[in-house]
């Protein structure tokens, strides 16, 4: 099969480090070249694959300010895929929006996999102008705010079966891991590791949007031997990270269209603390995988019951239900039912 994977053009794919989106972009087109298939990437300068590049920028811009320099790429972008398009069997879209209006004008299949949360007040104004493009979420919880959207399929996330593996077994602190933001739950972390008596230690980015909240909520709460901020980390160091960890806390306060670090911390044997909110409860499999709760009290009485969860199991979970593997399966079937006209 011939197919196209248009990626992002705010970091490279894989990032060298935070993103979620190019990280799975490069996941699932390393599945697919693997599996035979003829992939072409569209993507930033840098990036690194064995697939076909056609690089897009030199690379990734992501706090690039001037507004025709952040787009111009994209609309140059999409002229030149379309200009391609009858070279593939299928477009696969990463980018939300920016085909719909092309490529509805077009014969070649496509899709377009949401990453983002869809509750915000400008969608419905551009995505309801197409109901009749293919969608693939994240999780279903993904779909709420829209639910009458045209939705191919919901394909979970899988990442490659050897790139995390469980290597440590100290458990003696909680883990946290991604980003420093409000949605993302620090505060809560650190309240709910201070109230179980463990250590919290921070692996985690502070963007450039983010670092006023840093800079004045959370660089307070650092303060002491209770909390340690060892910064970003890449994936060469996820495995000591997470195996060492007794959980991994993820108390989001937001719809969370998909979570990726909760399946990096299976892959490690270390189960989940997490809020129910967003793909929470599609990720994590209470009481197996690690618990679901609903408040800082609910957390800390769950850190108690730890010792419960079996993390051989918890890493055999990982291999059962969230691979590369099996995402490329799932994506590969999509693409042959959008091919006969079936999507």
């Amino acid at each position: 099969m011939r197919i196209a994977q248009i990626a992002p053009l705010f970091e490279s794919v894989p990032p060298l480090r935070y993103g979620g989106t190019e990280r799975v972009v490069h996941w699932l087109t390393e599945e697919l070249v693997g599996m035979g298939h003829d992939v072409t990437l569209f993507a930033t300068g840098d990036s690194r694959t064995s697939a076909k590049l056609v690089p897009m920028r030199a690379q990734g811009e992501r706090f690039a300010r001037n507004f025709e320099y952040n787009n111009a790429p994209y609309a140059r972008m999409i002229e030149l895929v379309r200009r391609q398009a009858d070279q593939f069997d299928v477009l696969h879209f990463h980018i939300d929006f920016h085909p719909f209006s092309v490529f509805t004008r077009q014969s070649t299949p496509f899709l377009t996999t949401l990453h983002g949360r869809l509750d915000q007040g400008w969608i419905p104004q551009i995505y309801d102008l197409f109901p009749e493009v293919p969608l693939v979420s994240i999780s279903d919880r993904q779909r709420a705010p829209m639910p009458h959207l045209n939705y191919a399929a919901t394909i979970l996330h899988g990442m490659p079966r050897d790139l995390l593996r469980p290597v440590a077994d100290g458990q003696d602190y909680f883990a946290f891991l991604g980003r420093i933001s409000p949605e993302k739950g620090i505060e809560a972390a650190i309240r709910i590791a201070s109230a179980a008596g463990v250590k919290l230690v921070v692996a985690a980015k502070v963007g450039e949007e983010d670092a006023p909240y840093y800079a004045e909520v959370i660089a307070p709460l650092l303060e002491g031997d209770a909390v340690e901020f060892i910064g970003e980390i890449d994936d060469s160091q996820k495995p000591a990270f997470l195996s060492d960890a007794k959980a991994l806390l993820f108390p989001i306060d937001w719809p969370e269209p998909f979570g990726l670090v909760m399946i990096e911390a299976m892959a490690c044997g270390c189960p989940v603390i997490a809020f129910r909110k967003g793909s929470v409860p599609e990720v994590i499999e209470d009481g197996h995988t690690g618990f679901i709760v609903d408040t800082v009290d609910e957390a800390v009485s769950a850190c108690a019951r730890l010792p419960e969860l079996d993390r051989a199991a918890v890493r055999a979970r990982f291999e059962g239900r969230w691979t590369a593997e099996r995402m490329a399966r799932d994506y590969v079937a999509l693409y042959q039912k959008l091919i006969a006209g079936q999507g």
